[in-house]
């Protein structure tokens, strides 16, 4: 008896012993742990690595979406949505492609106001993975397999432009505004042009720098735009200054036959003219020779119902004078226009004045006899502005600066028809010339707002 209870002591201390040590043991508790924790650490590692796909691809879409604005903006025209389109597509965005969309609008709201901004919102959806593993269930369904959403949204707004023109078509009769026959050699290098309506030119682009159109331009300039804001009659106002007719109804013509009466004496004029202020010429003047006008302080000369005609002769004005021809009166039988001959304009605007930067002004009130063959009969050396706003202009030759002016031409007319190879050389020295040339609204570049 004495011999079981010893025996089982021994056997109870030794499981004593063994339950002590093991309790210190701490081997293999690590590897229990792990048991424990691996499934929910791989989840949380598979989940991080999935949301960092995520961000990535957010990224790559934001910046696809900003340029994409940026180009909407830009074009500014009719086919914006197809512009950036084609700009999410070569960052790999391709609308209605691998789960891919991308809606572009020129309506959204700005953050300075209105709604004509132009935003591009692309949106992917992505398979899911680890995700899952957590209880995320994704926005949608995909042939059988979840997907998640994502989404980036770019607004970007059209700078404010500005172009200068030295060629303007006001197109107020409703023809095209400018127009090409065949393929002139025409260079307008150095000048823009711009069409209140539409404008053609056939088989030559004419060299000019911009060409804008309030409708379509079908060619026209080394840069094109169409749908371009109308610009505005800047030179209206000048009619304001021209005095009232004080011809008394008496308006000498040039004889049109053998028994029609010579001008009279007032109205023909050769050698040198010293003069100021307004000079009234009641009809016709004719040159009879070479005229040479010293104005130093600038002169008006105002031809009611009449034309200029310069025959074989040069009309010139000498160093650091101006000179501005007005043609005024009423509509009927008359001309009001430089016409005729192998003459030759060799003319610079007063540079200061009611009148300064204008060389050739019709009064808007003219809507007759007031079309002209320009540039090469007569010849036209000019400094300032030609304007002929309900004209239909047949351009050709090459139009340069006056021989003691700045270096500044700009026409304004109705409609021009360009032949040959006219051309324009003096640009680049208008403000220096006392004129402010027209201004038009051309697109400037995208910037993104959002």
């Amino acid at each position: 008896m004495k011999r079981r209870t010893s025996l089982a002591l021994r056997a109870f201390r030794a499981i004593v012993a063994s339950a002590v040590k093991l309790r210190s043991d701490r081997r293999g508790n690590v590897a229990v742990m792990m048991g424990f924790l691996l499934a929910p650490l791989v989840g949380a590692l598979g989940v991080g690595f999935e949301i960092s796909n995520w961000y990535a691809n957010k990224r790559d879409m934001q910046n696809a979406a900003d340029a994409a604005s940026v180009a909407a903006a830009t074009n500014g025209g009719a086919n914006y949505a197809v512009e950036a389109k084609a700009v999410a597509a070569q960052y790999g965005f391709v609308d209605g492609s691998n789960n891919v969309t991308v809606t572009v609008s020129n309506t959204a709201p700005c953050p300075s106001g209105g709604s004509t901004c132009y935003s591009v919102t692309i949106n992917r959806l992505v398979p899911l993975y680890m995700a899952q593993v957590v209880g995320f269930r994704g926005d949608a369904v995909v042939n059988g397999s979840r997907e998640k959403s994502l989404t980036a949204t770019s607004v970007a707004q059209q700078t404010a432009g500005s172009t200068q023109y030295c060629m303007l078509a006001l197109a107020s009769s409703g023809q095209e505004g400018v127009h090409t026959n065949g393929a002139p050699k025409a260079n307008m290098a150095g000048c823009n042009i711009m069409s209140d309506t539409t404008a053609t030119c056939n088989g030559h682009d004419l060299n000019a720098d911009i060409g804008d159109a309030a409708g379509t331009n079908r060619g026209c300039g080394n840069v094109q735009h169409s749908n371009m804001p109308p610009v505005t009659d800047p030179y209206l106002d000048r009619a304001s200054y021209i005095p009232a007719d004080s011809c008394g109804g008496s308006y000498p013509q040039e004889p049109s036959g053998g028994n029609d009466p010579a001008l009279p004496a007032s109205n023909r004029w050769s050698g040198n003219k010293s003069l100021s202020g307004n000079v009234t010429v009641c009809g016709d003047l004719q040159l009879t020779g070479d005229v040479t006008v010293d104005a130093p302080t600038g002169a008006v000369l105002i031809i009611y119902n009449g034309q200029l005609d310069t025959k074989n002769y040069k009309l010139s004005t000498t160093s650091g004078s101006g000179l501005t021809i007005v043609f005024s009166g009423s509509n009927g039988t008359y001309t009001h226009a430089p016409t005729s001959g192998n003459g030759t304009l060799d003319i610079a605007a007063p540079t200061s004045g009611n009148w300064s930067g204008v060389a050739i002004y019709q009064a808007p009130t003219l809507t007759s006899g007031v079309d002209i063959s320009g540039g090469s009969t007569p010849t036209w050396k000019i400094t300032g502005l030609v304007y002929l706003p309900h004209a239909s202009v047949t351009f050709s030759g090459a139009v340069g600066s006056s021989s003691h002016g700045q270096s500044c031409f700009v026409l304004v007319v109705d409609n021009i028809t360009i032949n040959g190879t006219g051309s324009i050389l003096s640009h680049g020295g208008c403000a220096a010339a006392g004129l402010t040339m027209p201004t038009g609204g051309a697109p400037g570049r995208g910037q993104l707002v959002m």
